[in-house]
């Protein structure tokens, strides 16, 4: 079997301080470095080799990567970076507070932008036009995004650059965010629209799945720590 794992990033101080962040590039706290080299230190007791590295282009996620492959002893693998795995574009919610946005918009309103697979938070006004994605056409960059979206943008990248390697025996390490892996789980896991809602996914917590060399279906799950 070839082995898939699959990390969400450390604690942000977006996290710390309860604020939507989305494509906002938030750095780690140092509990979230702490909690980074965690998920290595567990990852190093597996004895896995991992061939690649993927992450997004936020540096949240990619400083998690690198404390990650440091900890297992493995910063001569290559890391690949992507937008595609970018966190779930929180729109014109990003950097508001959580709980001060349920008083505005109600905690309904807000349960169903957060949990809910379809559902699309507030747009903005235009596109994000920082440098990391010059290469990203205006037309794919969102305004705001379902989890549904998400899984939408996320889904071609799997399939060419994670997936191929898999079938090849090859074990991938995926270092991402909260909602994209959520989006991602989903897919793997063939979790429904109405059930992804109860499924969260810890700041540092290495996700191991065993899968089928041929198919890449799931022999099995182990949640590490």
């Amino acid at each position: 079997m070839v082995k898939l794992v699959l990390i969400r990033h450390g604690q942000s101080i977006a996290n710390q301080d309860n604020v939507y962040t989305g494509w906002s590039d938030v750095p780690l706290t140092d509990l979230g470095r702490q909690q980074a080299r965690q998920a290595g230190q567990l990852l190093q007791q597996t004895g896995l080799q991992f061939m690649a590295i993927h992450t997004s282009v936020l540096s949240r996620a990619i400083v998690t990567a690198n404390l990650v492959a440091e900890e297992i002893g493995q910063l001569a693998t290559p890391i690949y970076k992507s937008w595609r795995l970018n966190e779930r574009h929180y729109g014109a919610l990003r950097g508001l507070n959580k709980e001060a946005t349920k008083q505005q918009y109600g905690a309904k309103q807000v349960a169903l932008w957060r949990r809910s697979f379809d559902s699309i938070p507030p747009k903005l006004s235009q596109p994000d036009t920082d440098r990391r994605y010059d290469l990203v056409p205006w037309t794919s960059r969102p305004l705001a995004e379902s989890l549904a979206q998400c899984q939408k943008r996320l889904l071609p990248y799997w399939q060419d650059q994670i997936a191929p390697r898999l079938l090849q025996g090859k074990n991938q390490l995926v270092v991402a965010h909260g909602s994209s892996l959520r989006a991602l789980i989903k897919y793997l896991e063939e979790i429904s629209d109405q059930d992804i809602d109860g499924l969260e996914v810890e700041n540092g917590q290495p996700l191991l799945y065993d899968l089928d060399d041929c198919t890449l279906a799931i022999r099995q799950k182990i949640v590490l720590g």
